[in-house]
């Protein structure tokens, strides 16, 4: 049993990432190829990606260097535990569970959602009365990747889809 429940109909997801603003994605969909291929984040992707998120941890990620960025996400992209794949990234100063999963959504190969507010009321859940662990964060990926499969559409469009419906609706 889920604690997911989708606000609209899953024929819709295409309608609602269409309705998106993709020009906003423009700067940190074209980091994704390169750290795919390269196997980490640099500093300067690394720090495009959390303001792309959230402007406001600006000063706290900033105090990650080039070196620890690397290697903290070296690991995280390259490991097969998928545990320590998110909670590895939470270790980087101004990264917490939404942002390890952005740079999880542009770094990995694998699908991963975008944990955010919006989505997760579009899945019927109050972020407010969440808790972010990783029993949570398991059942979100799975349910997500169940979403884009059925649909057929790109991880990037079932988070597009979640995100501009609460956007409209909430």
């Amino acid at each position: 049993m889920t604690m997911f429940s989708l606000r609209f109909k899953k024929s819709q997801l295409p309608f609602w990432a269409a309705r998106y603003p993709a020009g906003y994605d423009l700067e940190v969909e074209a980091i994704a190829p390169r750290v795919r291929k390269r196997g980490y984040f640099t500093r300067d992707e690394f720090l495009t990606l959390c303001h792309w998120k959230t402007p406001r941890s600006k000063p706290r990620v900033a105090r990650n260097d080039e070196a620890y960025i690397r290697a903290v996400t070296r690991v995280a992209l390259s490991t097969p535990e998928e545990r320590l794949r998110v909670e590895v990234l939470t270790l980087l100063d101004g990264v917490r569970w939404p942002t390890a999963s952005v740079l999880l959504h542009f770094g990995h190969r694998e699908p991963y959602p975008i944990l955010d507010y919006r989505a997760l009321w579009s899945l019927g859940v109050e972020a407010a009365q969440v808790r972010y662990e990783f029993g949570f964060w398991q059942e979100y990926v799975q349910y997500c990747r169940g979403l884009a499969e059925e649909s057929n559409l790109s991880m990037r469009e079932v988070d597009r889809a979640l995100w501009q419906y609460a956007k409209e609706k909430q």
